[in-house]
């Protein structure tokens, strides 16, 4: 038997994989989009995974914007595809996009404080006044009302703030937290490729399972029309043929579950990578199971440390909150300012005048109210805040890299004794259908036997997912799945 997810039988009532796998991802997707306020959250052991989790399809990167109408003709999906279209249309994707374009926004925003502010205009007037209104009364020399008259303008005025501490600091602050959402953004792209490898491979672990329950059913059927021969034959009680049919039924049904839960799992998939509505598609990768040799753990933890998006976030992010804090502190210093404008005024722009004012100074705050105490308060607090976010997450890395290791290793030593569990069983079915033939036993123990090989298969399908799965986490631990999900799952 070939060492691959797909060779292989199994049941339904021996398959918690793909609710373990949710599980697993459910908490690396709470450290997918930074920007957002969430922390990562590293993968369990492989083994030991809590099964009482919410499921991934509750989380913003299991959504996405549907690409377009769909066509008549079936998609054959390869995990690179699947992942450049998430990469596109996943719903994290695109709002981790709009939080680098807003924090653009607020860098421009506060840019344009240093910046001298320009206007001009042009105006037509037309005027009547009643002299009245300016205290005039009964005085023969002056008309009781001035005008119509009109006169032209053109008039330009410019602010310049030359000297703001605090707005300086601010700007400072804005740029640093654009460059801390550019970094969240790639580690959402990251966060989105270890949630579509993991659905790509629940398809193909779920579509494994439709192949060897049909396997499985075949076998059941054969089994029970040799006990319905022999029970013909005078060979065999009536007792031997209700067992297998039993036997028979049992695995009809666990057939129905496994290809439900793989049409589940395919549209979960195409929910995640927003394919067209009603878009019907196969998978052309098969991933078979694929060895790795890892760096050791104090390069990896090197690697990660220097590559982790998150945390190359969380650093500026730190930063920009210190700025803030300075900002804050700056505004008790004085603030030079200048304004100046220019208007040429005239009964016509032929027969005008120009006229100007400029004026400079210097405003000194010295008594705020508390306003400047509470703004300095308020950033303290946030800058604490970020710093032991920042030494989360750099505990949180560790912990990750760590925990990736022992999924790896404890992975690949199931598939190698899962390997060997499914040689036995079905060495021991076929003993069991000779000694069946034979009249040597009853379909009892061939019944056990099937039922064993079933267990077998189920944990071995399990096993390799899991260890496709962990090559994936590791990645994503090491900051590179986005860059290197193909050589970790063995696709050049």
């Amino acid at each position: 038997m070939k060492t691959t997810l797909h060779l292989v039988a199994g049941t339904q009532k021996h398959r918690p994989s793909l609710r373990i796998a949710n599980v697993a991802i459910t908490a690396i997707l709470c450290g997918a989009m930074p920007a957002a306020g969430q922390s990562y959250v590293p993968v369990g052991g492989m083994a030991g995974r809590s099964q009482s989790s919410t499921s991934i399809q509750g989380t913003v990167l299991s959504g996405s914007v549907p690409s377009g109408p769909a066509s008549n003709e079936v998609l054959h999906l390869t995990l690179r595809d699947a992942v450049s279209r998430a990469l596109r249309y996943n719903l994290g994707t695109i709002e981790s996009g709009e939080n680098v374009t807003t924090a653009r926004g607020q860098r421009l925003l506060a840019l344009s404080n240093l910046l001298p502010q320009v206007s001009a205009g042009v105006t037509e007037s037309v005027e009547q006044t009643s002299v009245a209104v300016l205290g005039i009364k009964n005085v023969p020399q002056i008309p009781r009302v001035i005008g119509p008259f009109s006169y032209s303008s053109a008039d330009a005025s410019v602010s310049a703030t030359l000297f703001n501490f605090s707005s300086i600091q601010r700007f400072r602050a804005a740029r640093t937290a654009e460059d801390a959402a550019k970094l969240s953004y790639q580690d959402t792209l990251d966060a989105v490729t270890l949630v579509v490898g993991n659905s790509y491979l629940q398809v193909i672990e779920a579509g494994s399972r439709v192949e060897a329950q049909a396997a499985q059913v075949r076998n059941a059927k054969a089994l029970y029309d040799q006990a319905l021969d022999s029970f013909q034959a005078g060979t065999a009680p009536k007792i031997d043929v209700t067992r297998t049919e039993v036997q028979l039924h049992t695995e009809q049904y666990s057939l129905s579950v496994a290809r439900n839960n793989f049409d589940i799992a395919k549209l979960s998939l195409a929910r995640a990578i927003g394919l067209p509505l009603g878009q019907q598609f196969d998978l052309a990768d098969t991933l078979p199971y694929a060895d790795i040799n890892p760096p050791t753990v104090d390069e990896a933890l090197k690697q990660a440390y220097n590559s982790r998006s998150d945390f190359r976030s969380a650093l500026d992010s730190q930063k920009a909150a210190e700025r803030d804090l300075s900002a804050a502190r700056g505004e008790r210093y004085p603030v030079i300012a200048m304004n100046g404008d220019y208007s040429d005024v005239g009964a016509t722009f032929g027969h005008s005048n120009g006229n100007f004012a400029v004026e400079a100074g210097v405003r000194v705050p010295l008594f705020t109210g508390g306003r400047i105490k509470g703004d300095i308060t308020e950033a303290q607090a946030s800058l604490r805040q970020r710093k032991a976010e920042a030494e989360n997450v750099r505990g949180q890395i560790d912990y990750d890299v760590r925990t990736a290791y022992l999924n790896l290793n404890a992975a690949k030593e199931q598939v190698d004794v899962g390997k060997q569990n499914v040689d036995l069983a079905n060495e021991s079915l076929a003993r069991s259908k000779d000694r069946f033939t034979s009249g040597v036993t009853d379909s009892v123990e061939v019944v056990q036997a099937e039922q064993a090989l079933a267990s077998a298969n189920d944990q071995y399908i399990t096993s390799v997912y899991n260890h496709s799965l962990a090559k994936l986490e590791l990645a994503r631990a090491l900051g590179v799945a986005r860059t290197d999900y193909s050589q970790y799952l063995g696709r050049k």
